[in-house]
């Protein structure tokens, strides 16, 4: 298995970014490493979300200073960014998005700061799915019609600056019927990794080599993981591998690994919806039918919701340190603070509520 992986399932064409409503922004300044924080070549970087900062802080080791947006913990579906923040997009070199839909507020923070840098957008090339595509048996009809989809492509869209993207972002490109998750499937990170190392290679006063070595070593890393997750989640069979979420955010997790998706306590993308008392008693119905042993919590969200449906089903439930890491990666120190950490922590509570003990991790990704 590679980790170019198609996602099995009709899929949505991606563009490149949408304007969407705006909420509340905090700004995390990070920096990837003890020359970072002073800016390298004084070359300056700014990543909106705290998975495109940890891949681009990967990517760029100590060259330049990488300011992120989004602190650990904080969920990505709606922001307002300060004076302050708009002057760090207004002043970097190059800004580093998700894309996919996830930072609707994007494009207005461009035009408001003036920026004129290099506009990095990490889901170029990657296909979303709608609101349902995961609700789905895993026979190979489904498969194969899955992939005959895939195989007409979506179309490439390469890296631009700023004065291209305001333009394409503004075209007609709706993606409020696409799943922004990307990045929770491991072959669709190394692919967004890829994306983010193509467009910082042109950033000028950057080693374009260096961010080549850098990709090279942390996409061995993310197809290891890949690899660890298949093996491990093939233990268990198709029929049982069973997942109820805070909100429908592992969608493409769900598919790359072939788990059922019973459903979510937010029955949404956004985190910010809330349910019905009727959509929570639908769930609960659904969890008491299909057998689901869990529900997960995810750290970016209140369990509370959670709790009361595992309770009234009758399951357990995973949350505060045992909750998921979904829109967000964790604080320093926790088993989130990094991509990979919150990967490997994702999996090994998923297999626990299936009972199974997972294997030992690659070398690769042995600390």
């Amino acid at each position: 298995m590679t980790a170019r992986r198609r996602i099995r399932r009709p899929a949505i064409a991606l563009a490149s970014l949408a304007i969407g409503t705006t909420g509340v922004l905090v700004l995390a300044g990070c920096a990837g490493g003890g020359a970072a924080a002073d800016g390298g070549d004084g070359v300056s970087i700014v990543a909106t979300t705290t998975q495109v900062g940890d891949f681009t802080r990967e990517l760029v080791g100590g060259e330049a200073k990488v300011t992120q947006l989004l602190g650990p913990g904080q969920s990505a579906h709606g922001f307002d960014p300060s004076a302050a923040q708009l002057a760090a997009i207004a002043g970097a070199d190059a800004l580093v998005v998700n894309g996919a839909g996830l930072e609707g507020w994007v494009d207005d923070a461009i035009a408001a700061s003036g920026f004129d840098g290099r506009l990095i957008d990490a889901s170029t090339g990657i296909e979303l799915f709608g609101t349902h595509d995961h609700d789905h048996d895993h026979g190979d009809e489904g498969a194969d019609e899955g992939d005959a989809h895939a195989d007409e492509s979506a179309e490439e869209h390469a890296d631009h600056d700023h004065g291209d993207a305001a333009e394409e972002s503004h075209d007609g490109h709706d993606h409020s019927g696409g799943n922004p998750h990307i990045w929770t499937a491991p072959g669709l990170a190394e692919q967004m990794v890829e994306n983010i190392a193509d467009g910082l290679a042109e950033v000028p006063g950057l080693d374009a080599a260096a961010i080549g070595a850098n990709e090279t070593a942390y996409s061995a890393k993310l197809e290891a993981l890949d690899a660890w997750i298949e093996q491990n989640v093939s233990q268990v069979p198709v029929a049982d591998r069973l997942l109820v979420t805070n909100h429908d955010a592992f969608t493409y997790f769900v598919e790359a690994y072939d788990l059922t998706f019973v459903g979510s306590v937010i029955p949404s993308f956004d985190d910010n919806a809330e349910p019905s008392a009727a959509e929570i008693d639908e769930l609960v119905k659904k969890i008491r039918e299909t057998g689901v042993k869990a529900v997960f919590s995810e750290g970016s969200i209140s369990p509370k919701a959670a709790e009361t449906i595992a309770k009234e089903a009758g399951v357990a439930v995973y949350s505060g340190e045992d909750a998921l890491y979904g829109d967000a990666l964790g604080a320093e120190g926790t088993d989130g603070a990094t991509y990979l950490g919150s990967q490997e922590h994702n999996v090994r509570l998923i297999l626990e509520s299936w009972g199974v003990v997972p294997s030992e991790l690659p070398a690769v990704l042995q600390k």
